[in-house]
């Protein structure tokens, strides 16, 4: 028996060599068989992604360090860290680590962008253009302080008018953060959407992110790019063989489509819309501020696409963090163990001065970022639910030693935030909620803070984490 003309008997010895030689320089060879972890991770990839597949890759890896140290082969090429001096090696200020190819599953409109870039120096630049916007003192002051102190107006609306709607807070919260970023990111005329006012159109936007096939589709993007890009390439004969077999991850249009065609749209409208007014929003919207910049060339070359693409991974980051993070902290609030927290909460807003209250009698933005008590539940919540639990992946251009281990060059190496914030030696019974750990002095609470790592470090560090 032949296939391509060649023997199968000699077929198979070669694919036995190949096997066995992979294994061998596993084992004896490859300058990462020192580092620690169970041998079926180390000779295969798949076994990390068959914990993918299952949702539990990332309590797996927090299991895998509770029995081997801060520093596991999770695969033949990735190594994961749970220590202070990796944390800073890899992620700190001057680091040279980048992003991986991972994150291009990311890209939006076929265009990188700040979430994106691997080479540091490119998400920097970009990074530079934003960073006014997101600052702290423009987020809680002017416009954008008083946009959101009318969306929670709006919000608490929403609950009075909309029981059915106010009970199911998941659908709520989507329709809150979904408003406050449209209007942050496009201003209200140019992609700002009023799901909390009933908008049915604007409502419909969650379906993207309800789809459970959601991440099916990120499990074959991540672990067979080439198939995945190939099944959706298909068109004709095969795209219906493709069909018809059950082959696609996601029905097509796969996901975030509508999300992405609003944002599309958003940046053709505001391109459209007169000169006078897109000098008002230049000033107020992120989409005006990179219109500014591309139209005076000092973001160099920002082309339409490029602008679309960064106002649409904003809004895609913002979306599900903005409201899963404020979902967690409700329910954990919500549990009988925990009603002294509400209470003490309760008094603390009760306690506020008339002076640092809106018209409508609420807790005006620069009033809310000052209350203590609010800033430790915020903490506690993202310590045990941080919206983005798992790995963030990088790589170096260059052998370095992390932990006295040597990586070579173009190893995955990375961290999660749920094996940091659940360290027993930093964070005493890790897995209850408890508020009060972030309201004490001294080095506990020094060492708490540099153990908590809910928006990332360095020059990577989540630019919208202002609005926690």
């Amino acid at each position: 028996m032949s296939v391509g003309g060649l023997d199968l008997f000699m077929i198979v010895p070669v694919l036995a060599v190949l096997f066995f030689g992979h294994l061998l320089y596993l084992h004896f060879t490859n300058p990462l068989r020192c580092i620690p972890g169970p041998r079926l991770f180390a000779i295969s990839r798949w076994r990390l992604a068959y914990e993918d597949w299952k949702g539990t890759r990332t309590r797996k890896i927090h299991e895998l360090h509770a029995i081997y140290g801060p520093v596991v082969r999770i695969a033949p090429e990735e190594i994961s860290f749970n220590s202070l001096t990796a944390l800073r090696s890899i992620y700190g200020a001057g680091s040279k680590a980048q992003r991986t190819e991972f994150y291009r599953m990311f890209d939006v409109y076929g265009r990188q962008n700040l979430f994106t870039f691997g080479p540091w120096q490119m998400h920097a630049e970009r990074k530079k253009m934003l960073n006014h916007a997101y600052a702290k003192s423009t987020i809680l002051r002017g416009h954008t302080a008083q946009m959101v102190e009318e969306m929670v107006v709006k919000f608490l609306k929403l609950l009075e008018n909309e029981k059915e709607t106010a009970g199911e807070i998941f659908t709520s919260l989507h329709y809150f953060s979904l408003d406050v970023i449209t209007q942050f990111l496009y201003g209200p005329k140019y992609g700002g959407t009023t799901a909390l006012t009933g908008r049915a159109r604007d409502r419909r936007l969650l379906n993207d992110i309800l789809d459970p096939s959601r991440r099916r589709l990120s499990w074959f993007a991540v672990h067979l790019p080439r198939f995945t890009k190939w099944l959706y390439s298909c068109s004709g004969t095969t795209e219906k063989i493709v069909s018809t077999l059950g082959l696609l991850p996601m029905k097509k249009p796969a996901t975030y489509t509508g999300i992405r065609a609003h944002a599309l749209q958003a940046w053709h409208d505001f391109k459209n819309a007169s000169e006078n007014e897109k000098n008002e929003y230049a000033g107020t919207t992120i989409i005006g501020r990179l219109w500014r910049l591309h139209r005076s060339q000092k973001g160099g070359i920002l082309e339409d696409l490029d602008i679309a693409s960064e106002c649409a991974d904003h809004l895609l980051a913002g979306i599900d963090t903005t409201s899963d993070t404020l979902m967690f902290l409700i329910w954990a609030l919500s549990l009988p163990e925990n009603q002294k927290y509400q209470e003490e909460l309760i008094q603390e807003v009760l306690s506020i001065e008339d002076a640092q209250l809106t018209e409508n009698g609420l807790p005006s933005a620069q009033c809310s970022d000052k209350l203590p008590y609010m800033d430790a539940l915020i903490k506690e919540a993202l310590r045990l639910h941080a919206p983005l639990p798992a790995s963030e992946p990088r790589s170096f251009a260059t052998d370095v030693v992390i932990d006295s281990f040597l990586i070579p060059k173009g190893t995955t190496v990375s961290m999660e935030p749920y094996a940091l914030h659940r360290n027993s030696e930093v964070f005493p019974d890790p897995g209850k909620f408890n508020p009060h750990r972030w309201l004490g002095e001294g080095e506990q609470l020094n060492e708490m803070k540099k153990w908590w790592w809910a928006f990332s470090s360095g020059g990577r560090m989540c630019i919208g984490m202002q609005y926690v």
